[in-house]
């Protein structure tokens, strides 16, 4: 089977048995030649490291009994995307609505700013220059298509 399909299968089992809970979605997964394979969810309120395990026991189980690896030398890790992964869905950006964020284009320009809006199309960031009485409030409506990544920027 090709990675593309066993990523297909994986997909659609992790669907499955992220049904019963509405509030937990799947954002990627990743796999490898070494048949490790990396299944990133996240969650509109949060993900927990509970959930985490039961999705990784459950999803490692249906894995097993598939026989999608015949000699079955599989590794599997179930977790969220963690703030280094660029944001993919437009549910993680209406999740992270009000938290700073770095978006670099297509073009490779970088806007940095509050994330204050999304649509099906757009999201909205709000950039300020400046400081005092030289601060300048800046409104950019971007296109998602226009968006090579996305990333949460932590302030401490």
């Amino acid at each position: 089977m090709s990675s593309e399909a066993t990523t297909g299968v994986i997909a659609q089992m992790m669907t499955a048995l992220l049904a019963d809970n509405p509030d937990y979605f799947l954002v990627e997964i990743k796999t490898n030649s070494a048949n490790n394979i990396k299944v990133f969810l996240d969650a509109d309120s949060g993900v927990s490291i509970d959930k985490c395990v039961k999705y990784n026991r459950a999803l490692y189980k249906q894995i097993e009994e598939s026989g999608i690896f015949p000699e079955g030398d599989f590794s599997l890790e179930v977790s969220s995307p963690g703030l280094d992964e660029p944001l993919k869905l437009k549910r993680q950006y209406s999740k992270n609505t009000g938290r700073k964020v770095e978006v670099v284009l297509n073009d490779g320009s970088k806007v940095e700013g509050k994330l204050t809006g999304v649509s099906d199309t757009t999201i909205q960031v709000e950039e300020v220059k400046g400081k005092n009485k030289k601060k300048e409030v800046l409104e950019h409506t971007i296109h998602i298509d226009n968006i090579k990544t996305t990333k949460i920027q932590i302030q401490f």
